[in-house]
């Protein structure tokens, strides 16, 4: 493979988040405005094909982001650091129950939203929430308290839901699960792709991950805004991957996750699973995936050319 500006007329792609976080360490503010624009590209993802051409703008993503500081042309010198490498794994991450547990928050922002904006008193706990989308849970709460599940419906209790998202978490105490933090930071030493795979809306991943200090660590990932099905975001989020780093194989792909139903979309796009028993399900349920651990604490268990 071609190293970044070597000469050549057509060098060979390399990680977009690569170079972000390379930048990053030379200029920060340069290498903060490559991640914003990665993130506004995946954002644009989950938009319908007429909205996406108003949300990028007149010009294409990748023109923008080769605006910045020269894409092509910032860096000249031939170190092996540069080159890409197409087995490089891609880490997409899950987030309750495996990088954080909100204690509830969650769960309770959702019936403060069926309260506010539907005048729902009397909460039927009898909606699973673990490993779900969003929408899927926004449907099923709607209709076991009788409410119609149209669209419309379900963008209202959406929005009254991070309304009362913040608060709630500010409210009801959580904690950063253990090793998270530790891994995150070796793995962004090491310049890994790191994701989300979360039936979390984009904003609600946002807001659950900056509360604990965690959202800066992911430039991209697949998000529960549109799809009800967890496969669904699953191919959303292996899509967003390739239209970043080209050539990226699923089978580069590792799904770290606490539910079986983290290991069933890992499967839908022919990725590797890493389940943990962070969250409700016992390594028994989670003997489908590829690895099961109790945390991520220990670095030894997991695949060693994540950190290479």
């Amino acid at each position: 493979m071609n190293a970044v500006g070597n000469g050549e007329k057509h060098p060979e792609k390399v990680s977009i988040h690569f170079i972000a976080r390379l930048i990053v360490t030379r200029s920060h503010r340069s290498g903060a405005r490559y991640l914003a624009m990665i993130r506004d590209y995946s954002e644009t993802r989950l938009l319908p094909p007429h909205r996406r051409s108003d949300a990028l703008g007149s010009e294409d993503c990748a023109s923008r982001l080769n605006g910045v500081v020269g894409f092509h042309s910032a860096f000249r010198t031939p170190h092996s650091a540069l080159f890409y490498n197409a087995s490089m794994p891609t880490l997409l991450f899950d987030i309750d129950g495996t990088l954080i547990r909100t204690g509830g928050a969650g769960k309770a922002a959702m019936e403060a939203a069926l309260a506010t904006a539907f005048g729902v008193t009397d909460i039927q706990d009898v909606v699973p929430y673990g490993g779900r989308t969003d929408p899927a849970i926004g449907h099923d709460l709607l209709s076991v308290h009788g409410l119609e599940t149209s669209h419309d419906n379900y963008l209202k209790l959406s929005s009254a839901y991070l309304q009362h998202l913040a608060p709630s978490l500010r409210t009801i105490p959580g904690h950063v699960l253990p090793g998270i933090r530790e891994l995150l930071d070796k793995l962004t030493a090491s310049n890994r792709r790191m994701g989300l795979l979360t039936g979390n809306t984009r904003e609600g991943a946002r807001t659950k991950l900056a509360h604990f200090g965690l959202w800066d660590y992911f430039a991209f990932g697949g998000f529960g805004d549109v799809h009800r099905d967890r496969d669904d975001v699953a191919r959303s989020a292996f899509a967003t991957v390739r239209d970043l780093h080209g050539d990226a194989a699923t089978r580069d792909v590792w799904v770290i996750g606490d539910t079986p139903l983290d290991v069933k979309c890992a499967r839908a796009i022919g990725a590797k699973a890493i389940a943990v028993a962070t969250g409700w399900n016992t390594p028994d349920e989670l003997a489908s995936a590829d690895l099961v651990l109790d945390d991520l604490s220990d670095f030894r268990k997991l695949p060693s050319h994540w950190f290479d």
